[in-house]
């Protein structure tokens, strides 16, 4: 072995060694890794915390920069910083720390009033001088050549964020034209007696969005991540996040831009918005990886901030979203009233300029995450409902990156945008009743002959079904069939914003038969029944909910009772129609989620919420583990969504750590044996690789570490 990898190896067998005495990841004490040229930054983070524990343990270390573990002898070349409470650093390694927002010192943690940064007139001058000189400096002369910058006050006038970096759009040839949406039309029966009334008619209009049908294109993405890393995510919660956000990260292309956001009482912007070239990703991977956990939890300031963000960028993508992740709740804004408040007051955590309700309110919608069982379900499903976003549960902690997965499958394939879909009475005798679309804007015209419903992004292969009531009424005997309605849908193409109309060769009308006698009992539809059961469950929910809320558990228990014994007698569930089995199970789960007050307040109403959440906007959300491809209440997930989720849960299954959370290698082009491989041939570190989580980074990183040094030997 090398002279210096057995001194590295020293160090990680003493690093092993305290963090299996360690009961907590140390992710919310330790400061980023800061590497040179040629290794790992993402994945060095990890064990450079580690280590430095060991190294603030041992006074052999003395001399040693806690960051990089190398010494800070003179004569190296390098500037060093010594601290307000004395603790020295190298100058290139604690500026970097500061960069990606920890402005404490990382040895004792020590709030700093003075910060060090890059001067960037003698930057360039310095890395010079640091390749070429050999004199030792002075440590006073170093720090001053870069400069101390005094600590904003808490409450900093907000900045302009119009740095973000500027798009590449390609121009593409042709548009979809017609073929992005596929609509159908299905009355409750085909045919009506002439001389019968048939009141509350029920017509389902069905559409579904089709896949694109240009080769490797889609819409590029502006996604802007906003992340809670209050005190209560500590541990094993922010590694959890971290590779969660590594996984977004590789998954995004050259085209798509991303900025990141975290917040605690607080909001910091660690990274614009900036396209995810490799160099991009690699930056992101750093900002990411350097996000440490305290203080109270500002959900509303961290909106604010993203809200921004997204308002202030002088180019744009076609597709804009926002990811809000929180294990807690608000603690400066909004008041609390055991457990739950008034709706206009969680409507203070939301931005009015993407408040889809307000005048303001531009189309950016919110996919709220709530972590944990201890987050605010209600405001963060308020939140998503506002913005036109989606609420999702994570239960599970583990499943946080499968939930994200889920989110940005959709995201990277939307292939409508600003859907509108315009339908109106055939019949001058009929007029339009109720419809009822979900949480999706629905108005009618004047007179009622004419209604209008938005639905905005529409992800490849996604459907969306609403049901629209008529009166029939008698006619005469030479009208053997009746128009009842026509639909038009317009839209815009997110690649070339060319505004497409399904043009009056693909307008859908709707008829039915009007013979003397029917012959018998009507048979409904069973596409119109299914929709009709997905609606009233949802209707039931919604009612057992508010129940739960007032206290009455058993009321609300008794709510869904009655509605799946309703839905268990409909023709659509005779028939084994699969919504109708999920929509089954769902309530079943609901059920025992309300038993008690204690399992309803730590995941019962969150779990309602997200179901609300998913019904009402038919689209797919996260419910415990429910990001699984098998499970039931996944009847919205497209196919997109399912490859992604189905990606994560491949790259987790060793040891529950994702080795795409890593930057992409520059230090050698020669191909580098697999995580599995790496899995299959070495020896266990502590007992299964899977044994805990900080168990599982620091096993990635030895290996890493194995690779790097040219240790030949077993772990």
């Amino acid at each position: 072995m090398p002279m210096g990898s057995s001194s590295k190896w020293r160090k990680a067998r003493v690093a092993l060694s305290c963090l299996h005495a360690s009961s907590t990841v140390e992710d919310s004490s330790s400061p980023p890794a800061v590497q040179s040229a040629g290794r790992r930054s993402f994945g060095s983070g990890f064990i450079s915390r580690s280590l430095s524990a060991a190294a603030r343990s041992s006074e052999s270390t003395e001399g040693t920069c806690a960051i990089c573990l190398t010494t800070m002898k003179p004569g190296q070349g390098h500037a060093i910083f010594t601290a307000e409470c004395s603790h020295s650093f190298h100058f290139h390694c604690i500026t970097s720390n500061v960069s990606h927002g920890n402005q404490c010192c990382p040895v004792c943690r020590a709030e700093w009033k003075e910060i060090p940064f890059h001067n960037p007139s003698n930057l360039s001058r310095e890395r010079e001088r640091e390749r070429t000189n050999t004199i030792a400096m002075p440590r006073a002369n170093n720090a001053f050549m870069y400069g101390l910058r005094q600590l904003p006050p808490p409450h900093e006038p907000t900045s302009v964020f119009d740095d973000d970096e500027h798009v590449d759009h390609q121009p593409e040839n042709g548009s979809l034209n017609g073929e992005a949406i596929d609509v159908k039309i299905y009355p409750e029966f085909s045919a009506v007696s002439r001389s019968a009334t048939h009141n509350n008619f029920t017509i389902l209009i069905h559409l579904k969005a089709l896949s694109s049908r240009r080769q490797n294109s889609r819409a590029p993405v502006d996604l802007i991540t906003v992340l809670d890393v209050s005190g209560s995510m500590a541990g094993t919660k922010l590694a959890l996040l971290k590779r969660a956000m590594g996984f977004v990260i590789q998954h995004l292309g050259p085209s798509d831009r991303l900025s990141v956001i975290s917040f605690s009482g607080t909001a910091r912007r660690l990274f614009p918005l900036r396209r995810m070239t490799d160099g991009g990703r690699q930056e992101a991977l750093q900002a990411v990886n350097g996000l440490s956990s305290n203080g109270g939890t500002n959900i509303a300031e961290g909106l604010r901030m993203g809200a921004k963000v997204m308002m202030d960028r002088k180019w744009k993508n076609p597709v804009g979203s926002i990811i809000l992740l929180s294990d807690g709740q608000d603690t400066y804004t909004v008041p609390r009233f055991g457990g739950s408040s008034p709706e206009n007051d969680y409507l203070l955590l939301l931005s009015s300029s993407i408040n889809r309700n307000s005048d303001a309110g531009i189309s950016i919608p919110v996919h709220a995450f709530g972590f944990g069982v201890d987050h605010d379900a209600a405001a963060m499903h308020s939140i998503a409902e506002n913005s036109g976003g989606t609420f999702s549960f994570i239960e599970a902690e583990s499943v946080i990156q499968d939930a994200f997965a889920q989110c940005i499958g959709g995201l990277l394939s939307v292939v409508v945008q600003e859907l509108q879909v315009r339908f109106e009475c055939v019949n001058p005798r009929m007029k339009l009743g109720s419809v009822k679309a979900g949480s999706y804007k629905a108005t009618l015209e004047p007179g009622s002959k004419t209604g209008i419903i938005d639905f905005g992004d529409l992800y490849a292969e996604e459907e969306r079904d609403f049901l629209v009531t008529v009166d029939i009424h008698p006619v005469g005997d030479s009208c053997n069939e009746m128009s009842l309605l026509k639909v038009k849908c317009n839209y815009s193409d997110p690649i070339t914003k060319e505004s497409v109309t399904l043009g009056e060769a693909n307008i859908n009308e709707v008829k039915i038969q009007r013979p003397e006698t029917t012959g018998g009992d009507l048979v409904v539809s069973v596409e119109v029944d299914r929709q009709r059961n997905r609606l009233q469950a949802t209707e039931a929910i919604e009612e057992a909910r508010a129940a739960a809320e007032r206290g009455d558990l058993s009321g609300a228990v008794s709510v869904l009772g009655r509605c799946l014994e309703a839905l268990s007698e409909t023709v659509s569930a005779q028939a084994g129609d699969q919504l109708c089995v999920a929509l089954a199970a769902e309530i079943r789960e609901m059920q025992e989620r309300m038993a008690n007050q204690r399992v309803y307040e730590s995941s019962g109403r969150a779990y309602v919420l997200s179901g609300l959440s998913s019904h009402l906007g038919q689209r797919a959300t996260a419910r415990g583990d429910s990001t699984d491809s098998t499970s039931m209440v996944q009847t919205y997930q497209t196919q997109t969504m399912t490859d992604m989720v189905t990606h994560s849960q491949n790259l987790s299954s060793f040891g529950g750590s994702s080795p795409s959370v890593r930057p992409p290698q520059s230090f050698s082009a020669q191909p580098q044996p697999s995580m599995t491989d790496d899995l299959k041939n070495s020896e266990p570190l502590m007992g299964q690789p899977d044994s805990s989580l900080k168990c599982d980074f620091l096993w990635y990183e030895l290996l890493d570490f194995k690779r790097a040094t040219g240790f030949g030997g077993h772990l």
